[in-house]
C-alpha cells in the first residue's frame, strides 16, 4: 500500500486512537483511510470489525470516485447514509458491491491539512438518522486522529508501509482467542452447541454434534474456512450469507445439502467477536439447483468476494472517460484487488503494441518493451492478443520454457497476459505481474478473463473519446485569438480555461476587434454543447461577428446579422453572445446581448456592479429577432469584465447572487496589473478546482485619450 509521503504515521498511537473512536461511536466496522502523496487516492490504513478480504474492493479509493469516503474528503463534510435504499440512490456503485442492510458515516480527517477519512458502519437496526451529539462525537474523533498523525509527523516516525491494512481486534480485547474461549463465547450467545466462526470466517469451535452433521472431525475443520474445507459449501451463495452476517451484524439463515442428500439449516448469529452457527437437519424441499450438484458437475464456483470485486470494478469501468482514467482505475483498483505489483497496458496501433500506461516497472524496461510488433515472439503478448486467449505464468520457469528471454527483462515472477478484444477486434493487452510466484486458481482466471472484456470496452471508448477531445481542443485553440490587438487607450487581459478532465471541450470564445483609430469592439460568446460541433460553430459565430463588426455595423445589427447566418445554417445548437462597441470619439460604450450574462462595470472609484441591460434571444432561434442596445458613458478608468456562465454557475447558488459576488471581488481587486486581476477573479470564483464548463474571461479598461 502506498502511504502518505508526508505523514510519518506512528502505527501504535494511531491504532489506539482509531480503536477508541470505533468503540466510542458503537460502530460494528471501522476503517481509516489516508491520502496518497499526490492526494489523488485514499489508501486503507487500519480496519476493525471485518477481515481484510472483505475490504479488498475498497483498499484504494480515488478521491474523484463517487464513494462516501471520497466525497467526505473532496467536499470536506460528513457523509451519512442511513439505509440500503438511500445507498442505492446516492451511491449506486457502492450499493452494488455492498448489498447489505447497514448504515454508514464517512468524515474527513483534517488538521493542518487533509490527511484522509474515517469510515464507520452500523447494523441496519440503528435509527436511520444521526443525532447532533453523534455528529459532534465523530467530528471530534476525526480531529483527534488528525492530531495523532501530526504528532507522529513531528517525531519523524516512519509509516508502517505494509501492502495490506492493519486489522485490529474488535470487541475481543483482553480475551484469549483460542478454542476454549471461543467455545465459551459461543455458549454465551446460544443455548446449546453447534459451531463458531471468527470474523474472518474460520472455524474456532465445533461441538460433537456439529462434527457429526458436517461429516468431519474437529481437527480437520478448526482454523479453516467452511467453503474451503467442505466442498459442498463451496458456493458463492453460502459465502455471501457469511458476508451479510459480518457486515450487517444481523442473524442470517440458509439451507444447504451435504452429500448423500441430507439437507441442513444453518442459522448465523453474529456479534463483534464472531459468529455463532446453529446447524439442524432440515425437512425443507431442496432448491432447484443444489450446491452439491454444481460441484459434482465439475463447475468450480468463484469466491463471492471476487464476484463482488468484479461487480464493483465493472461499475467503475462504466464511468471512466479518457485513456488515462482507464489506466488509473486498473492501477488503483484492479491491481490491488488481485494482489499484482506491476501493470503494463498497451494498445494495438499500426501493427505494434504501444504502451499507454504502466506501474511497477522502470522506464528503461518500458522503453525495451514499447513498440513490439503484434506478432512478437519475445513475450506472450503477441500470441495472447492474436489468439484472444489469456496466458497465465505462475513462475519464471513456466515463462522461460516458451519465452526464454522474457523473464530477465522485468525481473517479475508471475504474469497474467489479458488480451483486450472488442467485437473480434484486438484493442490491446493488459499485463498484470507479480514480484513473487503466484498461482492462478481457475476461479481467479475466470474473473480476470471477464474483467479483460470490460477493460477492452472501456479502453476502446476512452480512445475514441480522447481522439474527439483532442480534435475539438485543437479546433477550439485554432479558432480562439492567439493574441489580442494592442489598441491605444485600452488595457486588456483575457483567459480561457477548458473544463477539467472528464468533460468535453466547449464553445466559449472572446475577441477584441480594432475597428479604426478611434473605435474598437469586444465580443464574448458561448455555443451550446461540449463537442467538436460546438467548437466548429464557435468558429463560424466568431467569424460572422468579426465580418459584420469590421463594416462599422451597430451592435444590434451585428447580432441580427450573425443570428440570420446561424438560422440559415439550420443547426440545432444555440449561442449566447455579448457585443460591445467602444467609441473613443463619442465617449460611449454601446452594448447588445443575445441571451448572454451582462458584463461587470467598474467605475473609476472602484464601485462595481453588473450592467443593467435587457437581453435579446439566443442566436440561432428566431431569424427576425431584435436585440436591444444599452449605452454607458466612457470615462477614463472605467473597466468592463466580460465572462461566460462557467465563471458564475455553481450548483445551489442563484445566478444574480453569483454575479453580485463577482462584482464585489472586482471592486476590491488591484488594477495595476490586469493579468493578476484576472487571475484573482478566477481564483475567488472557485474555478481553480473541478469545472463542469469552460470559462472565458476578458477585462478591458479605458485609460483615456
Amino acid at each position: 500500500m502506498t502511504h502518505t509521503g508526508d505523514p510519518a504515521v506512528d502505527g501504535d498511537g494511531l491504532d489506539a486512537a482509531f480503536a477508541e473512536t470505533v468503540r466510542r461511536t458503537g460502530a460494528a466496522v471501522g476503517a481509516l483511510y489516508l491520502l496518497s502523496p499526490d492526494e489523488q487516492v485514499l489508501c486503507l490504513e487500519v480496519l476493525s470489525g471485518a477481515p481484510a478480504e472483505l475490504a479488498e474492493p475498497w483498499m484504494r479509493v480515488p478521491v474523484a470516485a463517487p464513494a462516501p469516503v471520497a466525497d467526505a474528503v473532496r467536499e470536506e463534510r460528513m457523509v451519512w447514509v442511513g439505509s440500503q435504499s438511500e445507498m442505492a440512490r446516492s451511491y449506486p456503485r457502492t450499493a452494488m458491491a455492498l448489498p447489505y442492510p447497514l448504515a454508514l458515516a464517512a468524515a474527513p480527517v483534517t488538521g493542518v491539512r487533509r490527511w484522509g477519512a474515517l469510515l464507520l458502519m452500523w447494523p441496519a437496526g440503528r435509527p436511520p438518522y444521526m443525532t447532533g451529539r453523534e455528529q459532534g462525537n465523530i467530528v471530534s474523533s476525526c480531529r483527534r486522529l488528525a492530531r495523532v498523525i501530526e504528532e507522529a509527523v513531528e517525531r519523524g516516525r516512519p509509516p508502517a508501509g505494509t501492502d495490506r491494512p492493519r486489522v485490529l481486534p474488535h470487541g475481543t480485547e483482553g480475551r484469549d482467542a483460542g478454542p476454549a474461549m471461543a467455545a465459551a463465547d459461543f455458549a454465551e450467545r446460544l443455548p446449546g452447541g453447534s459451531c463458531a466462526l471468527d470474523l474472518a470466517g474460520r472455524f474456532t469451535y465445533l461441538s460433537s454434534g456439529a462434527c457429526t452433521l458436517l461429516g468431519r472431525e474437529a481437527g480437520q475443520l478448526l482454523g479453516t474456512l467452511p467453503w474451503q474445507s467442505l466442498r459442498w459449501l463451496d458456493d458463492p451463495t453460502y459465502e455471501d450469507r457469511y458476508r451479510a452476517a459480518v457486515l450487517s451484524r444481523a442473524p442470517v439463515s440458509f439451507t444447504a445439502c451435504r452429500p448423500a442428500g441430507q439437507w441442513l439449516e444453518f442459522h448465523l448469529y453474529p456479534d463483534d467477536s464472531g459468529i455463532s452457527v446453529r446447524i439442524v437437519p432440515s425437512g425443507a424441499q431442496p432448491p432447484p439447483v443444489s450446491a452439491s450438484s454444481q460441484v459434482e458437475s465439475g463447475a468450480v464456483p468463484s469466491r463471492v468476494g471476487q464476484l463482488y470485486q468484479l461487480t464493483h470494478l465493472a461499475a467503475a469501468l462504466t464511468e471512466v472517460v479518457g485513456v488515462q482514467d482507464v489506466i488509473d482505475l486498473v492501477a488503483d483498483q484492479i491491481m490491488p484487488a488481485f494482489g499484482a505489483q506491476g501493470l503494463v497496458l498497451s494498445t494495438a496501433d499500426a501493427g505494434r503494441l504501444r504502451i499507454t500506461g504502466y506501474r511497477g516497472y522502470s522506464p528503461r524496461t518500458i522503453e525495451r518493451l514499447d513498440g513490439l510488433p503484434l506478432d512478437t515472439g519475445f513475450t506472450p503478448a503477441g500470441r495472447a492478443l492474436g489468439s484472444g486467449i489469456p496466458a497465465f505464468f505462475s513462475n519464471p520457469e513456466e515463462m522461460r520454457r516458451i519465452y526464454p528471454e522474457a523473464p530477465h527483462i522485468s525481473g517479475k515472477q508471475a504474469w497474467a497476459f489479458l488480451p483486450l478484444i472488442v467485437s473480434s477486434r484486438p484493442v490491446g493487452i493488459c499485463v498484470l505481474s507479480y514480484e513473487q510466484p503466484h498461482a492462478f486458481p481457475a476461479a481467479e482466471r475466470a474473473v480476470l478473463t471477464s474483467l479483460a472484456g470490460l477493460i477492452a470496452q472501456a479502453l476502446d471508448r476512452a480512445r475514441l473519446y480522447d481522439t474527439k477531445h483532442d480534435l475539438a481542443h485543437a479546433l477550439q485553440q485554432a479558432l480562439l485569438p492567439r493574441t489580442l490587438p494592442v489598441i491605444g487607450g485600452l488595457r486588456v487581459a483575457a483567459r480561457y480555461l477548458p473544463a477539467t478532465r472528464g468533460m468535453d471541450v466547449g464553445g466559449d470564445f472572446y475577441d477584441l476587434i480594432r475597428l479604426d483609430d478611434r473605435a474598437a469592439a469586444a465580443v464574448i460568446g458561448d455555443v451550446q454543447g461540449h463537442n467538436v460541433a460546438a467548437a466548429a460553430l464557435m468558429g463560424q459565430v466568431r467569424m460572422g461577428v468579426h465580418a459584420h463588426a469590421t463594416l462599422g455595423t451597430p451592435p444590434d445589427r451585428v447580432l441580427a446579422g450573425t443570428n440570420r447566418l446561424l438560422t440559415d445554417l439550420g443547426l440545432d445548437l444555440f449561442t449566447s453572445c455579448l457585443y460591445a462597441s467602444i467609441d473613443f470619439t463619442g465617449r460611449r460604450v454601446t452594448l447588445a446581448s443575445a441571451g448572454h450574462p451582462p458584463p461587470l462595470l467598474r467605475l473609476p472609484d472602484h464601485a462595481a456592479r453588473p450592467v443593467d441591460m435587457p437581453p435579446g434571444p439566443l442566436l440561432g432561434i428566431d431569424p427576425d429577432a431584435e436585440f436591444p442596445v444599452t449605452r454607458i458613458p466612457l470615462v477614463p478608468g472605467l473597466m468592463l469584465a466580460f465572462y461566460t456562465d462557467g465563471l458564475i454557475e455553481t450548483p445551489g447558488v442563484d445566478l444574480e447572487d453569483a454575479m453580485n459576488q463577482l462584482a464585489a471581488e472586482l471592486s476590491r481587486a488591484d488594477d495595476r496589473d490586469l493579468d493578476a486581476l484576472v487571475d484573482t477573479l478566477l481564483r475567488t470564483s472557485g474555478t481553480a478546482g473541478k469545472r463542469t464548463d469552460d470559462v472565458a474571461l476578458m477585462v478591458i479598461q479605458y485609460t483615456g485619450p
